[in-house]
């Protein structure tokens, strides 16, 4: 039936795109007066009547421009607009080619009122690193928020996550009016923002704070996304309300209030639920299907404000109730602050089948686990920046939080050789609670010494982490062997008190040798000191306490890092290139203080560091960069500490005083190109990193498979990625839409490390290639389907290891249609296939989610049915392999749930009125 109802849609609209007609706009664009190409100038066509836009383009360096479409009117109308000059207006009769010739743009005297009217209905400029959308130029439902205009955007991507790419590279924030929304999630925003409140929609580099005092082009692949609110909104609120129940006792509950009064934000959010939902964004089709994402099928952990909601697995309930506030006056102050208070409540049960690969045998590990565990966080973070002059800014970013943890696991695990004979067992039954207590405070002072680029910059951060818990831990461990079993029992308790301090400064001065070349001197100290005691307590079975201190597992020591970092660099910021070399000088002292055991130590090294990036603009918004830098990766005490761990009594740790720290050497390439004319980008990225005296795991095993371990160093280890982000935007006509993204990725390694003592190099080659579309028609029905691949192969030095492959298949459909009139439906369907498990776990599962929504009250409230997993086959299982392992894993899932919700918004706006009278353009 559904295939049925989505075959007459597309019937529909494909005889009414059959009435439009192709169409070519050739042109040049240039300075009337001096006759010069502009570049970088936009283009675009809007129909006669209603000044719909058609299509739009942007010229090259030589000022031509070519516009295709589709179009069924007889005649359209042409604007240029470009930075400086008054906007053409020109009226053109339509055919399969029209050749404009060269058109001439009047440079602008004055800044009159009818031409920022025009400027502001632009649908795309091209202003040095940002792109600047209008909002109003691109058709949406009217109920559209920033997400739904954002897909239409070209080179913009949004997967069933929610994750936004623009040209293949990954958006890490959004903003609003230049401030964070409430969350460092870039969902939060688009979501929950109606898009017709929005005016500009700006894409450009994400930024350090200091290359955004310093005006310095950004270093940062990801992008930063800034929508500017339009200024007869900017004053007002939304609110967003949402509750549901369903069977299984399943439920959500929401709220969201922003009050918005120009540069001024306040935020209050509330949310409860156990369908492992962050609860915060307003998806009006596919919200409340379990983590806000029907593909999500591993578990129960996520994030939200900085704050961790469950332990990564299983299902979690979670309440959450937070307030945020912002507010900025140009030239003097921008503040922001908020407040999180969250508890969750997490189980979760495991199961694992593990072959473990020895040098001359393998032997089986059966596991199973039943996992409980509370979180509760209150955080309190803030960012304040004040403009002492227009040269002097001093800023704050403290941060609170106060929490405690309970867990309790329970495993057990059983050992078997080739033959299916047993050789261990272990139970191990763990209780805990932990009391966290945490604070940060980076503090910044930036002087700007010239307008030029020199400057002083001087940062002081400072955090302290303590954590008190209380372990109970219960094991026994079971040999078999002919002479019988040989059982171990351990019945403890331990007391452990951790105190982590860091202080970090910093101080960096610049000075300009010219416009372009800079001259840059730093210095850096950094110290982390860590204060453990960890008691550890035998019970004492004739009095049933736990009295005897067990001296052998307890440590109590102090454990301090130090490094001092000189530096000095050079750095060109030209109009094409921007090149950055720095060397510096890391001195690293690692001392441990030990009470308890005979394990105190003090190391010294030093080792010159350097980094080097380059960057080279081959056009407008075309341009290939190369970094290359080396860093030292000090071990840690863990690694470096002789004092053995048998928390697990079927591995025990043993650190190794001795060991060095690694030298990472990394290299890396991003070429970036964004084709106008052909509505297509490419994004290929590369890179590799070779490590020096890499810390790794020697574990020997006995004749009974009881592991011990320590650490050493080796040589020889490297990783590599590589991957293209390809995406094409085909607008057809008004009524349908196409785009289309492709990511081929690659990633390689080798891995030295040791197998039953002897030396193992692995070879691993991984393969992920996807590739997505996003149809849409008319916007009465969206079409989403997906498919994505995963391949990984291991190779090894040893003859008696045979190579393992790993392949998986991911295919998936997501559909949503607006028709009948105030009815919204939409299907997310998933199947995943992975051939490689073994026997006992499922190789695959379709997962079909489903929701039916009824809209009314002037569409302000919405009655929706939800439906998750209609078919009641969702899986969490895969196959993992490592160095000297295999492992299928299957663990607890979100199971089928049915769910009936209520939401309700209010959008109440006002602000200033909108600038100019009318829609007068000058031109030819």
């Amino acid at each position: 039936m559904y295939l049925r109802f989505s075959l007459l849609f597309f019937t529909v609209f494909s005889f009414v795109s059959l009435s439009a007609q192709d169409f070519t706009i050739k042109g040049t664009l240039i300075d009337k007066d001096f006759e010069t190409p502009l570049d970088a100038a936009t283009v675009y066509v809007e129909t006669v009547k209603d000044s719909v836009l058609v299509a739009y383009s942007i010229t090259e360096p030589d000022g031509s421009f070519i516009i295709e479409g589709k179009t069924n009117q007889k005649s359209l109308v042409l604007y240029a607009s470009f930075n400086g000059y008054v906007p053409l207006k020109k009226e053109i009769q339509m055919s399969a080619q029209v050749d404009l010739g060269r058109l001439g743009l009047e440079e602008q005297v004055e800044q009159l009122g009818e031409v920022l009217v025009a400027a502001e209905r632009v649908p795309i400029a091209v202003k040095k690193d940002t792109l600047e959308f209008n909002a109003n130029s691109f058709k949406t439902r009217p109920d559209a928020t920033v997400e739904d205009v954002l897909r239409k955007l070209p080179g913009v991507a949004i997967d069933a996550n929610g994750t936004i790419t623009v040209n293949g590279q990954e958006v890490d924030q959004v903003l609003v009016n230049g401030q964070v929304f409430f969350s460092s999630d870039p969902k939060v925003a688009t979501k929950t923002l109606p898009k017709d409140i929005i005016s500009k929609i700006q894409i450009t580099n994400t930024k350090s704070k200091l290359e955004e005092r310093t005006g310095d082009d950004a270093q940062s692949e990801n992008k930063t996304i800034n929508l500017t609110i339009k200024e007869d909104k900017n004053k007002g609120y939304l609110a967003r309300m949402s509750g549901g129940y369903g069977t299984d006792d399943r439920y959500q509950a929401n709220g969201l209030v922003n009050y918005f009064n120009n540069k001024k934000r306040i935020s209050v959010l509330a949310s409860s639920n156990n369908i492992n939902n962050a609860g915060f964004s307003y998806d009006e089709v596919f919200d409340m299907l379990g983590g806000g994402n029907s593909r999500r099928n591993f578990g129960g952990g996520f994030n939200v404000g900085g704050i961790n909601f469950g332990f990564g697995q299983g299902i979690t309930t979670a309440s959450t109730v937070g307030a945020s506030y912002a507010d900025a006056k140009k030239g003097a102050y921008e503040i922001e602050g908020n407040h999180f208070y969250s508890y969750s409540d997490s189980y979760n049960d495991e199961s694992s089948f593990r072959e473990n690969i020895l040098p001359d045998s393998r032997f089986f590990t059966e596991r199973t686990s039943s996992f409980k565990g509370t979180n509760q966080n209150n955080k309190g973070s803030a960012d304040l920046e004040f403009n002492l002059n227009k040269n002097l800014i001093i800023s704050f970013e403290p941060n609170v939080n106060v929490g405690n943890t309970t867990t309790y696991n329970d495993q057990n695990t059983l050992s078997k050789d080739e033959d299916g004979g047993l050789i261990n067992a272990n139970r191990v039954k763990t209780a805990s609670r932990a009391d966290l207590r945490s604070f940060s405070n980076q503090m910044s002072v930036f002087q700007k010494l010239d307008t030029i680029g020199s400057y002083l910059s001087v940062d002081f951060d400072i955090s302290q982490n303590k954590n008190e818990s209380l372990t109970s831990l219960n094991s026994l461990r079971e040999v078999y062997s002919e002479e019988g079993v040989a059982e171990t029992v351990l019945d403890q308790q331990t007391n452990s008190e951790n105190i982590n301090t860091s202080y970090n400064v910093e101080l960096e001065y610049r000075q300009a040798l010219s416009k372009d070349i800079f001259v840059e001197a730093g210095f850096e100290y950094d110290q982390s000191n860590r204060e453990n005691t960890l008691s550890v307590f035998d019970l004492d079975t004739a009095s049933g306490d736990y009295s005897d201190f067990n001296s052998l597992q307890s440590s109590e020591f102090n454990f301090t890092t130090t490094q001092k970092t000189p530096s000095i660099g050079l750095r060109n910021n030209s109009e094409k290139w921007r090149l950055r070399m720095r060397a510096r000088y890391t001195n690293a002292t690692l001392s441990n203080e030990d009470f308890l055991q005979n394990a105190s130590f003090e190391k010294d090294y030093n080792k010159l560091l350097l980094n080097m990036y380059a960057r080279y603009s081959l056009g407008k918004n075309k341009s290939i960069s190369v970094r290359y830098s080396n860093s030292l990766n000090l071990p840690s005490i863990n690694q470096l500490q002789p004092v053995p761990n048998l928390n697990n009594p079927l591995n025990i740790v043993v650190g190794n005083p001795n060991l060095d720290p690694a030298l990472n050497h990394r290299v890396g390439l991003n070429y970036n190109n964004y084709n106008w004319r052909e509505r297509s980008g490419v994004f290929i990225y590369a890179g590799a990193t070779f490590i020096d005296n890499r810390v790794s795991a020697v574990t020997l095993t006995d004749e009974n498979f009881l592991r011990n371990t320590t650490y050493t160093n080796v040589n020889g280890n490297y990783n590599g990625y590589f991957g293209i982000g390809y995406s094409k935007q085909l607008k057809k006509d008004s009524v349908y839409t196409m785009n289309l993204n492709i990511r081929p990725n690659a990633n390689f390694s080798r891995n030295v490390g040791f197998s039953n003592g002897q030396l193992l190099k692995t070879s691993t080659v991984n393969l992920s290639p996807s590739v997505s579309t996003s149809i849409n028609f008319n916007e009465k029905l969206q079409i989403e389907p997906g498919y994505s691949l995963g391949y990984s192969k291991s190779t090894y030095n040893l003859d008696n290891l045979a190579d393992i492959s790993v392949l998986n298949h991911n295919a998936s459909l997501k559909t949503t249609t607006f028709w009948p009139e105030n009815l919204v439906w939409g299907n997310d369907i998933t199947y995943s296939y992975n051939p490689n498990v073994g026997p006992g776990f499922a190789k695959d599962a379709f997962f079909w989610n489903m929701s039916i929504g009824l809209q009314m009250l002037k569409d302000k409230a919405t009655l929706k049915l939800l439906a998750y997993d209609i078919l009641n086959q969702n899986i969490n299982t895969r196959r993992t392999t490592a160095e000297d392992y295999i492992e299928d894993f299957q663990g607890t899932v979100l199971q089928q749930y049915f769910m009936l919700s209520f939401s309700y918004k209010i959008d109440k706006f006002g602000g200033k009125a909108p600038r100019g009278g009318g829609r007068r353009y000058y031109g030819s």
